[in-house]
């Protein structure tokens, strides 16, 4: 039997692409007015044949009104969806709430929030023997204040339900905070301590309940950093892994004090000097970027059909061949009009340069962003070790160049 599977569409990438690709299970798509501007002509049109349900606006007022619409509309698809996938972190709270009540696999409001809130994700990492940073939800500059009198500068400060570093700094001292303030109270804030050390990012396949199997990867700069204008990729360690830790118990740790039945779960931690983990965060969605599909270029496998599987209730065989290192790197942003970029052709020309995207075109007017995820494209670079990668990353830095000039 065919499967059905319910899909959110929120913003295209590798994943809904592969999954628009299939021919083997049937698909509907769940879209959200507010967000459909985010959505190109040309994905629009790809999936013009495909069942959508479009979520109104206004469905935090009224998520139960907009779930009884569904079920009366899919009553007259041919097939009804038995699956669920949401691969879009922004999206969680609402999407989660709306599968569980139509009746599709879900996570509850407890496990939203521990995947969504940051402050209850930490408290989850210490209720199941976790270490994470020091943290406390604030809500004006005297408790930050407060907070680094126990704690000490540096300290980080973000929004709760926070997500791709939007809105998060890193604040040395009382005057970094005083150029933020006051904090908007439109949103919950937190301030956790600053971790020395090095920055990973963890990813893991999950079916029934069970870590199938963990990937390592290695950031060349913490992923605040690459606000600041750090080199802005990430590199899956098929070989050179090298941290002397049993990433799988650990993960199967979140799992069980998450209650985590399925999926794509992405996690970023810090290693300390000394050898010591401290658990960032844990999202249950595909990890951002082209995290995923690094992983498959790193093994040789195909990532994106086994992530397809956890979410067809279905245990993916994890068949590696010939390890390697496989990297994303983001190209430079900069707002403006675009006058020059070099052609993404040079850059797939270059030593282990495998794929590229370019997301910009001479005439574009860009944004001014302030985001991790902010880029004018990417490229998948791939090497027999770690070294030779960031090597690569690099020589493909050198060799990019974007120009803009003020539109103001």
């Amino acid at each position: 039997m065919r499967p059905c599977l319910l899909l959110v569409d929120g913003r295209p990438g590798t994943f809904t692409d592969h999954v628009l690709s299939r021919d083997d299970l049937d698909l509907v798509l769940l879209r959200f007015e507010e967000h459909l501007s985010s959505l190109p002509t040309d994905h629009l049109l790809r999936t013009a044949d495909i069942p959508t349900f479009t979520i109104d606006a206004d469905a935090d007022a009224d998520i139960r009104r907009e779930a009884e619409r569904y079920l009366t509309w899919v009553a007259g698809l041919p097939t009804r969806p038995a699956h669920f996938c949401n691969p879009q972190e922004p999206l969680q709270e609402i999407s989660q709430r709306f599968a569980g009540l139509v009746g599709l696999p879900h996570l509850d409001a407890e496990q939203v929030a521990w995947v969504r809130d940051k402050t209850a994700m930490k408290r989850r990492f210490r209720e199941i023997g976790i270490p994470c940073a020091e943290f406390a939800e604030v809500v004006d500059g005297d408790e930050v204040l407060g907070f680094a009198a126990a704690h000490g500068w540096p300290l980080i400060l973000k929004p709760v339900d926070g997500w791709s570093s939007i809105d998060t700094y890193k604040l040395n001292d009382e005057h970094d905070l005083a150029r933020l303030l006051p904090l908007p109270p439109t949103r919950r804030w937190m301030v956790e301590e600053f971790l020395t050390g090095r920055e990973y990012q963890l990813c893991a396949l999950v079916a029934h309940g069970r870590v199938l199997d963990t990937y390592v990867s290695w950031t060349p700069c913490a992923l605040l950093e690459t606000i600041y204008g750090g080199i802005n990729g990430s590199i899956s360690l098929g070989v050179d892994n090298e941290l002397g830790i049993d990433e799988k118990e650990l993960v199967q740790r979140i799992v069980d004090g998450m209650r985590i039945d399925h999926g794509y779960l992405h996690m970023e931690f810090f290693r300390s000097d000394d050898g010591g983990i401290h658990m960032s965060e844990v999202g249950a969605r595909l990890a951002g970027c082209e995290l995923p599909s690094n992983h498959g270029f790193a093994r040789n496998f195909d990532m994106m059909a086994a992530t397809l599987d956890t979410y067809l209730a279905r245990v993916p065989s994890l068949e590696y061949l010939t390890p390697r290192c496989a990297g994303d790197l983001l190209l430079p942003y900069k707002p403006g009009r675009v006058v020059k970029v070099t052609p993404l052709e040079t850059l797939l020309s270059m030593p282990g340069v495998v794929h590229g995207r370019m997301n910009i075109a001479i005439g574009d007017d860009l944004p001014d962003q302030r985001a991790s995820h902010a880029s004018a494209g990417y490229v998948q670079i791939v090497g027999p070790s770690r070294q030779i990668v960031e090597d690569r990353m690099n020589g493909v830095l050198d060799a990019f160049a974007l120009v803009t000039e003020d539109v103001s």
